[in-house]
């Protein structure tokens, strides 16, 4: 007997792509420098110095990290590289800017680093979920790298989808 109810999305050629899965679920945390700056300010270097040295930076564990500066002090950019290379050995990446930037620049190198043969010749379906880890910038990278592989990309879920591209008849 056949079953009432067919599940013809699951039985479709449509891969999936889902964009938190690329993340891995590593934490962003940030590091607001003008804390070591006098009044937020004023980076005086010996007391600057003093205060990154004997700052905890545990926290940062296995992290990916941001270093911006959240007042309109000017500092000079050996500032940003001496908080990077106390957070460096034990943080998964650090670079300056702030929890999006973070997530932009991490996505961009995984998304760089892919196997994207999987997606060769298929029709793909890039999850859309409105997830607050994903930016939006690594939905348009996602596109152009599949763009060399994929037959057809489409945006939401399988069963309801937005076309956004179809490779080219020959």
């Amino acid at each position: 007997m056949e079953p009432l109810i067919r599940n013809r999305v699951a039985e479709s050629a449509i891969e999936v792509f889902n964009l938190d899965d690329v993340w891995g679920g590593t934490p962003v945390v940030t590091i607001d420098i003008s804390e070591f700056l006098d009044g937020g300010f004023i980076l005086r270097e010996k007391s600057f110095r003093e205060s990154v040295k004997a700052h905890d930076w545990s926290f940062t564990e296995g992290a990916h990290v941001g270093v911006y500066c959240s007042t309109d002090a000017i500092v000079p950019p050996w500032a940003f590289m001496l908080v990077a290379s106390k957070v460096r050995d034990v943080a998964e990446s650090v670079q300056i800017g702030s929890e999006l930037d973070v997530r932009r620049t991490v996505f961009s190198r995984l998304l760089a680093a892919m196997d994207w043969s999987r997606y060769d010749d298929r029709i793909v379906v890039v999850k859309g979920c409105g997830s607050k880890t994903v930016p939006e910038s690594a939905y348009a990278e996602a596109t152009t790298h599949l763009q060399n592989v994929a037959r057809k990309i489409m945006y939401g879920e399988p069963c309801s989808s937005v076309p956004i591209w179809r490779r080219p008849s020959s």
